[in-house]
């Protein structure tokens, strides 16, 4: 091993080079599985990995380049832009003119370039001057142009199980090349799973947080020998990332902390939660997507200005991401918390929806169906309809059926808007 390849992080090392060293993904990277067979065909089509960090993008695209024995072109869509992506082309048709080698190139949080960037690849995708392989964390759907989308096939990642975090893990101690085989590691199997479900699926924040609890251990020179303890893991997650548990009860504890706070009207409290859970690693959209929850749930009516607050700060999380939108989610946090508060909405969709589960027989009024057709309109569908914009005062005409008339889903609405409904205190 070089003096390069020591100096790298485990992570980098220990990146897999093959598809048997692969872990994880067997349902499309396993023997005779869609990917594998595309590989192995020869006529590889652009692919768009879409799927959250840590759970082996960038290292498929390494492993196909070397597969398909094509040169291998990585860029940043963040660092990136079009003079770089021109520089790439360039490259790509000369070796494929003067050495008939295909190029792939790889771009890294492609969602992260507009649709001016994107056009800009079309034509080279189009042409087989390069075949792409696109890695996002985002739904492609909303971030890949249609043209580039529809040449692409698109292959969903998911989070790596506990199981094969702590086989990553295992290669990582094993490995005397490129881990740390030739240290003498004591570390019980408790330790290693409290390691492979604190890292939430990504190998990466696991093999991080091993080389920091060994980095802490090693006294150098002549043979290595210690142990790793659970101690010493939760020390090292600490050092890479505030540590709480993703999956498990502590979560829930935050985001219910988060939620009561907002729900209390205290804004100082919220912002602690908010924080406490973004330092911590969890994602801005998640937090984000149950702010806009709450803007309705608990806000709703009494100040309706707290939705378009909070969509705009899962917007702002969405655009830019995180820290910087650590700013937009303090403001929606804080505005939701300020806000006059109702259940009104949630309370009277609970209702409306136990009666529709309850009276899906009934059909809609006559009066009210629609009637596209002569033989609809002679049967009387939507026969005397008033519609409402013709008559100056309010129209008596019923909207629900028979069985549910004068049904009051909304009984205790109280819609008052003082000071925009926000408490300026």
């Amino acid at each position: 091993m070089t003096h390069q390849s020591q100096s790298a992080p485990l992570a980098d090392r220990m990146r897999p080079r093959n598809f048997l060293e692969f872990v994880g993904q067997g349902d499309i990277v396993g023997e005779g599985k869609l990917l594998r067979t595309l590989v192995s065909s020869g006529t590889l089509p652009s692919l768009i990995f879409w799927g959250p960090p840590g759970v082996g993008k960038t290292t498929l695209a390494n492993i196909i380049a070397a597969e398909a024995g094509a040169k291998f072109v990585s860029l940043s869509a963040v660092m990136s832009g079009k003079s770089d992506l021109a520089a790439a082309i360039l490259e790509a048709e000369a070796s494929l003119k003067n050495a008939g080698a295909k190029t792939i190139l790889f771009i890294d949080e492609i969602h992260r370039w507009n649709k001016a960037q994107q056009d800009a690849l079309l034509p080279h995708v189009e042409k087989g001057t390069v075949t792409l392989i696109g890695a996002t964390t985002e739904n492609p759907s909303f971030e890949i142009i249609r043209a580039l989308l529809s040449r692409s096939q698109v292959f969903i990642l998911k989070l790596l199980s506990a199981e094969e975090i702590k086989q990553v893990l295992k290669f990582a101690l094993q490995d005397s090349d490129r881990g740390f085989g030739n240290l003498k590691i004591q570390i019980s199997d408790e330790s290693l799973d409290l390691l492979a479900n604190l890292a939430s699926g990504d190998a990466r924040v696991a093999l991080n947080a091993l080389e920091i609890a060994v980095q802490s251990k090693k006294t150098g020179g002549g043979e290595v020998s210690f142990e790793i303890t659970e101690a010493d893991i939760k020390e090292a997650l600490q050092k890479t990332h505030l540590i709480f548990d993703k999956k498990g009860e502590e979560f829930y504890n935050l985001i219910s902390a988060l939620h009561k706070s907002m729900r209390g009207s205290d804004a100082n409290a919220a912002l602690y939660w908010l924080a406490r859970m973004l330092e911590g690693g969890c994602d801005p959209l998640y937090i984000a997507r149950r702010v806009l929850r709450f803007a309705s749930e608990d806000i709703g009516m009494a100040n309706s200005e707290a939705m378009i607050q909070a969509n705009s700060a899962y917007d702002a999380c969405h655009k830019i991401g995180y820290p910087e939108c650590s700013v937009h989610l303090a403001q929606a946090v804080v505005y939701c918390a300020k806000s006059k508060k109702s259940n009104l909405l949630y309370s009277g969709y609970e209702a409306a929806a136990k009666d529709a589960r309850a009276t899906s027989h009934l059909g809609v009024p006559v009066h009210l169906r629609n009637a596209p057709t002569e033989f609809m309109k002679e049967i009387g569908y939507g026969k005397d309809y008033k519609y409402n914009p013709n008559f100056s005062e309010s129209v008596d005409q019923d909207y629900l059926p028979e069985e549910l008339k004068n049904k009051n889903y909304l009984a205790k609405t109280k819609m008052s808007f003082p000071d925009n409904g926000v408490d300026q205190n």
